[in-house]
């Protein structure tokens, strides 16, 4: 069972003059569900080498086992650095995608022409596609083999306008994931702020926030049981 896990590669979190990146738990806590699981995990970013990771996710209150797991396990970390470039990996290689998310995606991956290809790839070999919080924003150009968006008459979750606004980043992000996915013709559904909410459609899974990472995961395993 070999399992991709796309990062961002973007830092600057708009004009703010704060950084960004990839949010600490959607990446550890899927990491281990796949790891314990026996899969084969392979990182990759569009830039390769170390993926920027949002400072704010480092913080004491952020910390959840997985996280402290992460970052006491030195193969994990490596790996972390020395991500593969987006451009050398093909959804031939691998059985199912994840994408964590962070604000960073928002920026890079969701306007990526190499993530784009990737993600049809996989729909079109019927492979599972897990994506979580911010990351159902790299969504936004993904076409299904009709031409229309990925998301279309699916039922999809992603990171909240009232979590967004919770944040205080409604004015900064680029887009809002929840207006986007409906704007490409999803149902959205939302649970409530914070806890873990996931929704499957065919083989495309979505969590809400960051609680929902690991649910998420589990979900991605599941459909690869199928």
């Amino acid at each position: 069972m070999k399992i991709l896990m796309v990062l961002t590669s973007h830092e600057d979190l708009g004009n703010t003059g704060e950084k960004t990146g990839f949010w600490l738990e959607e990446l550890a806590a899927p990491y281990y569900v796949f790891k314990d699981a026996g899969a084969e995990i392979t990182l990759a970013s569009p830039a390769g080498g170390q993926p920027p990771l949002d400072p704010k996710s480092a913080d004491e209150g952020f910390q959840t086992d997985d996280t402290r797991r992460f970052d006491a396990d030195e193969a994990a970390r490596a790996q972390l650095a020395n991500t593969r470039k987006l451009s050398d990996v093909s959804a031939d290689e691998f059985d199912a995608v994840f994408y964590p998310g962070g604000h960073g995606p928002l920026w890079d991956l969701a306007e990526d022409a190499r993530s784009i290809a990737l993600l049809e790839a996989f729909a079109k070999a019927e492979k599972p596609s897990g994506l979580v919080c911010h990351a159902p924003g790299v969504l936004r150009q993904v076409k299904a083999l009709d031409g229309k968006s990925i998301v279309a008459g699916k039922t999809v979750t992603g990171f909240s306008n009232s979590e967004e606004d919770a944040v205080q980043l409604t004015d900064i992000v680029p887009f809002l994931v929840e207006n986007m996915l409906k704007d490409n013709g999803a149902t959205y559904s939302k649970g409530n702020d914070w806890a873990s909410h996931v929704v499957q459609d065919g083989l495309l899974i979505t969590g809400q926030n960051p609680a929902s990472s690991a649910e998420t995961a589990t979900y991605l395993l599941r459909a690869l049981d199928r």
